[in-house]
């Protein structure tokens, strides 16, 4: 009979006593993050700057190869005549605004163009000196719309 009312009360005395603040026994919730980690104080804070730079140093390389995948879009958006597009303008300038392709990149896209060059009827002409292309797209489109004109022209047609 003892031993039951030693330990129905015995447990609840010993509850109020620890809520009291006795303070001797902590609980592993009371443990500072460092002490946690098993690092000193300094340890953690140095180690917490440390993830902080690297975070931000992926970060970076991250904004830049969008970027360079931007530009390249940009390019062929250009060559092939496309609209832009705002998302693409946006990341280039969060990168600094001037990015260059990747060496790999740049290289591939200058084979392609060189195979079109080839390719095309106006490829071996573009490699005659003296021979301006531009004036002759010029004379072409005015020749074509003059041709226009007259066949609107024409009574017969």
């Amino acid at each position: 009979m003892a031993f039951m009312v030693k330990t129905m009360v015995g447990g609840q005395l010993k509850n109020l006593t620890g809520s009291l603040g006795g303070g001797e026994d902590k609980g592993a919730g009371d443990k500072s993050a460092a002490e946690a980690q098993g690092m000193s104080r300094e340890e953690y804070e140095e180690y917490q700057k440390q993830l902080v730079e690297e975070k931000m140093e992926r970060d970076g390389q991250f904004t830049q190869r969008k970027a360079e995948r931007a530009t390249l879009r940009s390019h062929f958006r250009d060559k092939y005549r496309l609209p832009k597009n705002e998302t693409d303008e946006s990341q280039i300038q969060m990168a600094g605004g001037d990015v260059e392709l990747p060496r790999e990149l740049a290289k591939m896209i200058e084979e392609d163009t060189e195979e079109e060059e080839r390719a095309s009827v106006l490829g071996p002409l573009a490699r005659l000196p003296g021979l301006d292309l531009g004036s002759l797209k010029d004379k072409a489109q005015t020749t074509l719309g003059d041709l226009k004109q007259s066949a609107e022209k024409c009574h017969v047609m």
